[in-house]
């Protein structure tokens, strides 16, 4: 499932490639047919992203809500221009559970492109959210020239697989396939919706939102371990980022939420947003500190070079040698290690 660095670099994407402009929409599945056809036509005035949902905003006062759950993407053709806000010291680009888009790679194309890809061929360019495979065109800046794939000649592009809504303007293309949830909203449901849902560190005030959180977790009997999944409680974290915010907090995941020392939820809080602002950056959950140049370069290039704990099940511990636990928690996998978290 992707988790809230996504959304917000999803978000990032819309707003640099969508709003502003007019939209033609459809749903070539059938599913959003009325909805799709209350969107063609409009402007679209904004967009926002609260933890792992995004809020598009058309003219007339008209919300697009769109939740991925484990399944959903977004794949985007055309000209996609990058925010570039988002694009980490490396130039690279990546999802950590996105596949690659095959790109040309002309001579005279951006020096950029030779680092959007990790090893498992994965970026967050043409498709964010469960692994798709997609073509596009990437324009990395106003003033670079287009990063053509070499068999795209068709526009738009042609419908693959079970798109339920299909976003256009007339140089960009956003298919939506598998969410959980794609609906239109009003202004007032849209503030219900993002009401009930728990702070997020890149939309709430830093401040207030860890005095939510702090107060929320340590009125609970529930264990932290199911607290952090919860998006009532904080908006964005999954399964990834749930595992190695305990083991980077040293804290037994089975710990009910109201027994955790205040200063250490605070710690918690401050290291998410820390770890989400990275993770919208990057587009890897880099959750390892104090890596030296060549240990770096290998976490970005690899997926399991870059976590504490997370699908280490079996293995190690890297701090005390101890095999990481893997067992069910929340009807998710959770990974942690019984010698240094206790």
């Amino acid at each position: 499932m992707p988790e809230g660095h996504s959304v917000h670099r999803i978000a990032r994407q819309f707003d640099r490639n969508y709003v502003g402009r007019q939209v033609a929409a459809s749903s070539p599945q059938g599913r959003f047919v009325e909805g799709a056809a209350l969107i063609s036509g409009r402007e679209a005035v904004s967009v926002r992203a609260v933890g792992k949902q995004m809020f598009l905003e058309f003219d007339g006062d008209l919300w697009l809500r769109v939740h991925l759950g484990m399944y959903g993407a977004w794949d985007f053709a055309g000209e996609i221009l990058v925010d570039p806000t988002i694009a980490s010291a490396n130039g690279r680009m990546g999802q950590t559970n996105q596949r690659g888009t095959d790109l040309a790679t002309a001579s005279d194309a951006p020096v950029f492109d030779a680092a959007v890809f990790d090893a498992a061929g994965e970026n967050s360019l043409s498709s964010i959210g469960a692994p798709r495979r997609a073509r596009g065109r990437v324009r990395m800046s106003e003033q670079t020239r287009d990063l053509v794939a070499d068999d795209e000649t068709e526009w738009p592009p042609p419908v693959v697989g079970q798109v339920r809504l299909r976003l256009l303007t007339d140089v960009t293309s956003a298919d939506l396939r598998g969410p959980t949830a794609c609906e239109l909203q009003s202004p007032e449901e849209v503030q219900a919706t993002i009401a009930k849902l728990g702070p997020d560190p890149l939309v709430d005030d830093p401040a207030e939102g860890e005095e939510r959180f702090v107060a929320t977790v340590r009125r609970k009997p529930t264990p932290i371990g199911l607290l952090l999944m919860d998006q009532t409680v904080v908006s964005g974290i999954g399964n990834v980022y749930r595992a190695e915010l305990l083991y980077r907090a040293l804290l037994d995941p089975h710990t009910p939420g109201k027994l955790v020392p205040e200063q250490l939820v605070r710690e918690i809080w401050r290291d998410w947003t820390r770890l989400l602002a990275i993770g919208v950056e990057t587009g890897q959950m880099m959750t390892m500190d104090d890596l030296d140049p060549e240990a770096y370069a290998r976490a970005m290039a690899h997926r399991d070079d870059r976590h504490w704990v997370y699908h280490r099940a079996g293995l190690p511990c890297r701090v005390c040698g101890t095999a990481i636990v893997l067992e069910e928690m929340g009807a998710r996998k959770l990974y942690w290690c019984p010698s240094c978290q206790k």
